[in-house]
């Protein structure tokens, strides 16, 4: 090898992969006839062939389904609706009968109304309901009337039969009663019976409906008519069911309102009772109270405490203004001289005494004119005189004591009798306050009587309205219209369910059928291919298999008949009106008019991953290309599974990978490519299998024997690994005039496409087209094809043992067929 070879590297394109084509990276094929913001946009045309690809799925789902619809609706027994009315007036108020009272409105209550609803639908009822028709022991309750079986149900619904059995007609039964009258309600501590009865009581509630009824007459009007509904296999079942539990809600409302009036009435003698023996009892305590207490009367003019406390009072005054006076006068006398001069005031006898003593000084004055002192007549007055002047100081002096001593006991007395009338106001003070306390209780003592005989008289009223109830027995419900035995059944509608079930599963089946097609991340069509990777679908190759594979073994000059017959990747060769070789004529077309001016020198083929048929395509377009009268070239740069030696049948030879790892003249390197006898085909095979087959396709090397060919062949087709696998083909695809991009329909993903589209962009190459290979055209993506190979081929088999065109004469110009 030679030691100067390198790797090419080459500057990739700035353009990005989806952006818009120019002249200095991406090459015009890229956006050929195609939307750039088409990628996202969705048609119905592809929901269409989306389920036209699966449409037998989608037909086993809606056969599938609508069978097993129709067999469950036919197993289905008949249903019958049995209805009856009853109509719900305002509630009567046993207390307030002949009365309105003011919390009672003229219109319907909701609370009661809708409260009465509820109890129809109560497990109370309906337990009450399978005891009174004896449900237990009704063998027809839980066995429908159906005698028709499932196959005569379908011929009926098919409407192939109209004659099917009805139900089995029961013996006639008066259809307004009850069988028995009205059980006794179930205790509600008895929980073994309702867990007993607890299946009949879920069929009753299962089976019922109960609807208020409203007027429509241009609006909608409330009623107080109920309708109550019930739906059972037995016609005869269903009404009996429907008037027990009408004639059952009535009874039990009837039987409510008597049980409250009774117990109303218990309750009212036995407080009437109370009342009057609480009367009594404090009429009786109200006297002894007032006994006790000494009440005679709580009037204030007839109140003699009062009257006595009051005079106390009066007295109590005066005595303590005379005790202040005789208290002052006392203590006036006590003053030094005070008394004397009190006692002189008085004293009319002290006055005679002093004017007798002043006519004896004046008699004793007139004698000392004439004697003396010791004169007997002087000393006889001066006697008289001494004798009077001591009486005065005596009576004096005892009119003194005497004046204080009054004074004294008149202050003591008054002092005592004020003492004395304060004492008696205290005490008749606290008296008066006793009695007034008991007066406050005793007027409790009293409202509590006044207000007890009150009372004794609203209940006793109230008893006697509840005795004129009792006697009526009023009842607020009644049953406007029991229910008769149904003619025909109301259901199922097996028609509707068969009719959902088939636009059900049809659904179903689409949105399966999308769902997978959502899952399904291959390319399938060409759109795809060029909604994807915004390049040009060159050619579809339809699959070998099925009809083009049974035409292309049985068309003269098949396989059979070109010396490849182990080949199958050799198709041109083969009937030329075959779908296949069509194929290849489409290809070669569109390969010979990818380039302006001149048809492409070198060709790249080339795929994402392995087994998407690249080696086939490469081969096929060689040999499609040499049926123009070119010389072409194939070469297997596919030097780690190289083919086509065994494609051609060739010996182990010399190869491409010699030619790379040595300095190879010329004529050697013209020596080594063989010449295929058959088909005209030039081939250079892969030669041995190298260590680095991606140095050596990089190489200068490899430039220049590209050169070489070119020069020396029209066309040199080059087949190379999978790009996504191994860089061999990127290498080879800056040394091509275009690549060739192989996708198989239905396996390759879209990712994986687009990363290899991204690999030969971020290199510069330029891709002619994709060839979407491997299509089975018998899909619905493929109608236009179907169509034509299907005339194509009725064509050939007319036309029987005509030979096919000869190749050798084939003209050197462009064939256009």
């Amino acid at each position: 090898m030679n030691p100067s070879n390198e790797l090419i590297r080459k500057e990739p394109a700035a353009t990005a992969i989806d952006g818009p084509a120019h002249s200095n990276g991406i090459p015009h094929s890229y956006n050929y006839g195609v939307d750039p913001n088409a990628e996202s946009e969705v048609h119905l045309l592809d929901y269409w062939r989306a389920v036209r690809k699966r449409l037998w799925l989608v037909i086993s789902i809606v056969v599938l389904i609508t069978t097993l619809a129709v067999i469950n609706a036919a197993q289905k027994p008949d249903i019958y609706s049995a209805n009856a009315r009853v109509q719900v007036d305002l509630e009567n108020n046993g207390a307030l009968v002949g009365k309105t009272p003011y919390y009672m409105p003229s219109f319907n209550d909701p609370v009661y109304f809708n409260t009465q609803l509820q109890i129809l639908g109560s497990q109370a009822l309906a337990r009450r309901v399978v005891k009174t028709l004896d449900l237990e022991h009704n063998p027809d309750f839980f066995k429908g009337s159906q005698k028709r079986t499932t196959w005569q149900t379908v011929k009926m619904m098919a409407g192939f039969s109209s004659d099917a059995p009805g139900p089995v007609a029961s013996k006639p039964k008066d259809e307004l009663q009850l069988r028995a009258p009205v059980a006794a309600p179930s205790s509600q501590e008895d929980l073994v019976e309702a867990k007993r009865l607890a299946p009949y009581v879920g069929a009753i509630l299962g089976g019922l409906r109960v609807d208020p009824v409203k007027e429509s007459r241009g609006t909608f009007k409330e009623t107080r008519l109920i309708d109550i509904s019930y739906t059972h296999t037995d016609p005869e079942v269903a009404s009996k069911v429907c008037n027990a539990i009408a004639d059952t809600y009535v009874f039990n409302n009837l039987e409510k309102k008597t049980e409250s009036n009774a117990s109303t009435g218990d309750v009212l003698q036995k407080r009437i009772a109370e009342l009057q023996q609480a009367i009594r009892s404090d009429e009786e305590r109200l006297v002894n109270y007032a006994k006790n207490n000494q009440i005679i009367s709580l009037d204030a003019n007839q109140n003699t405490v009062v009257e006595r406390l009051a005079g106390l009072n009066k007295q109590l005054l005066e005595a303590e203004n005379d005790r202040k006076t005789a208290e002052a006068n006392f203590n006036a006398a006590k003053a030094p001289g005070a008394a004397s001069a009190l006692a002189e005031g008085d004293n009319k006898q002290a006055g005679e005494t002093e004017s007798k003593l002043a006519d004896l000084r004046q008699k004793r004055a007139l004698l000392m004119v004439d004697a003396t002192e010791e004169a007997p007549e002087v000393k006889e007055v001066d006697q008289q005189i001494a004798e009077l002047e001591r009486q005065a100081k005596d009576v004096r002096s005892r009119k003194t004591n005497t004046l204080l001593t009054n004074l004294e006991t008149q202050y003591r007395q008054t002092l005592g009798r004020e003492q004395a009338l304060r004492a008696a106001f205290q005490q008749s003070r606290s008296e008066t306050v006793t009695q007034n306390e008991a007066a406050i209780n005793y007027r409790i003592i009293q409202q509590e009587i006044d207000t007890n005989k009150t009372l004794l008289d609203s209940l006793l009223q109230r008893s006697k309205e509840n005795d004129v109830i009792m006697a009526s027995k009023p009842n607020n419900i009644s049953v406007v219209d029991y229910a008769v035995t149904p003619g025909g059944p109301i259901g199922p509608n097996r028609s509707r369910t068969v009719t959902l079930a088939l636009f059900l599963s049809l659904g179903l089946g689409i949105g399966l059928a999308l769902f997978l097609e959502y899952l399904d991340d291959t390319v399938r069509s060409t759109d795809e291919v060029e909604r994807l990777l915004h390049l040009p679908a060159l050619a579809v190759i339809p699959a070998a298999s099925g009809l083009g594979r049974r035409h292309l073994l049985t068309a003269p000059g098949g396989l059979q008949k070109n010396g490849h017959s182990d080949n199958p990747e050799l198709l041109m060769n083969v009937d030329s009106r075959s779908p296949l070789a069509e194929s290849y004529r489409h290809l070669r077309t569109s390969l010979l008019l990818s380039t302006a001016g001149r048809a492409p020198r070198s060709l790249l083929v080339t795929s994402s991953l392995p087994g998407e048929g690249k080696t086939t395509t490469a081969v096929n377009t060689a040999v499609s290309l040499t049926q123009t009268g070119a010389s072409v070239v194939l070469i297997d740069a596919d030097m780690r599974r190289p083919r086509m030696r065994s494609i051609f049948g060739f010996s182990d030879r010399p190869g491409l990978s010699s030619i790379l790892s040595s300095d190879v003249s010329r004529e050697d390197t013209l020596a080594m490519i063989s010449k295929d006898e058959v088909t005209g085909l030039h081939v250079l095979t892969s030669g041995p299998i190298p260590p680095n087959p991606a140095e050596l396709l990089g190489s200068e090397q490899m430039r220049r024997l590209m050169t070489l060919l070119q020069a020396e062949f029209t066309h040199v087709v080059v087949d190379s690994p999978p790009i996504n696998s191994f860089t061999d083909g990127v290498l080879i695809s800056s040394l091509v005039d275009g690549v060739l991009l192989v996708v198989h329909g239905g396996k390759s993903s879209h990712h994986v496409v687009k990363r290899a589209r991204q690999l030969l962009h971020d290199v510069g190459a330029k891709v002619f087209g994709v060839v979407l290979n491997n299509v089975n055209i018998q899909s619905n993506d493929y109608y236009y094809y179907q169509r034509y190979y299907a005339s194509n081929h009725y064509t050939s088999d007319l036309e029987g043992d005509m030979p096919p065109p000869s190749t050798a004469s084939a003209p050197s110009t462009l064939d256009l067929r």
